[in-house]
């Protein structure tokens, strides 16, 4: 019985997740839940966001489902977020965006760049070390060109022309891609998130260093309908967490007005990491049927709310 750790976090995540959870349910009763509790209202009440005890929780788990947390601007905050995807090296960050016409897989490395938690804030400098090794861009260049292999071709993100440590990361990702005899081509970051909107079935995979993959992700969600519809996953050798990508939205938390798609496809991924891409398949089946019946939320021209669309999804699986 594969056991699934849910946190909901903070914000919308503590509405979404819930209807994810219940979408799960309706296809695999057989999976085991068991909350994990992390972020920042934990921190508000207990003083710590998040302890070794939640970290090992989920390294027990066969995969994880998370909501979001939200990160304030205290210095004595840590970034969950950062925490997690370091104790339990979740090196691949892998965002779809497929809808319309965009049929593509983002493929970000997750634990380096300017998020490597590498900082130093004084009262008149704050310094933040945008960190690439040989090893992050060997493995994460790797788990593109898997995908890649199964598709059509690769794009490598970067800004070589005006970043030294993004010529390492380029050389990398051309090597090992010559390497597995995968076809690519690479383009330069701010380029490459304009031409994807204006060209998306000219991309397939694309792999980028952290902090590009995430703006890239979120700039290519307006192809898809918005953050609202992005699931993600974070995965390593040992662990896999999955998130939609839309963040803890607090203005929106506790409206019932919050799109659960994000979260309901980033479950959908989940089962294919434990390997059930029927019922994944089936999730995404039940979500296009549901949008073409007219039950969306408001961000995307409907009425329904949070619970409501959930309700339909596992609805129209349970049928």
């Amino acid at each position: 019985m594969p056991g699934i750790a849910v946190i909901e976090g903070d914000g919308i995540g503590k509405e979404v997740i819930p209807v994810a959870k219940l979408v799960l349910g309706t296809v695999r009763p057989d999976l085991e839940f068991f909350p994990v509790e992390v972020g920042y209202g934990r921190w508000e009440r207990t003083g710590e966001a998040i302890t070794s005890e939640e970290i090992r929780a989920m390294k027990e788990a066969d995969a994880i489902l998370f909501g979001a947390v939200t990160t304030p601007p205290d210095p004595d905050y840590r970034s969950v977020v950062v925490r997690m995807r370091k104790e339990l090296d979740l090196y691949a960050n892998v965002r779809p965006v497929q809808g319309g016409d965009a049929d593509i897989i983002i493929v970000r490395e997750n634990t380096e760049g300017l998020y490597s938690g590498i900082e130093e804030v004084g009262p008149d400098r704050a310094t933040t070390v945008r960190l690439i090794t040989r090893r992050g861009s060997e493995r994460i260049a790797r788990f593109a060109c898997g995908i890649a292999r199964e598709r059509r071709h690769l794009t490598i993100g970067h800004k070589a022309n005006v970043l030294k440590a993004d010529t390492l990361f380029r050389d990398i990702c051309i090597g090992i891609a010559k390497e597995a005899g995968v076809t690519f081509q690479e383009r330069f970051i701010d380029a490459l998130c304009l031409d994807v909107l204006q060209h998306p079935n000219n991309y397939d995979v694309i792999v980028t260093e952290n902090m590009f993959g995430d703006i890239l992700s979120d700039v290519a969600a307006y192809l898809v309908g918005g953050l609202g519809m992005l699931p993600s996953g974070n995965i390593g050798d040992r662990s896999a967490l999955f998130e939609p990508v839309h963040g803890s939205a607090p203005k929106h938390a506790g409206k019932d007005t919050a799109n659960p798609v994000a979260a309901i496809r980033s479950a959908a991924m989940l089962l294919e990491y434990l390997g059930d891409r029927r019922n994944a398949a089936r999730i995404e089946e039940a979500i296009g049927r549901v949008m073409a019946s007219g039950v969306k939320t408001r961000d995307l021209g409907g009425m329904a709310g949070t619970r409501e669309m959930g309700e339909a999804v596992a609805a129209a699986l349970a049928r």
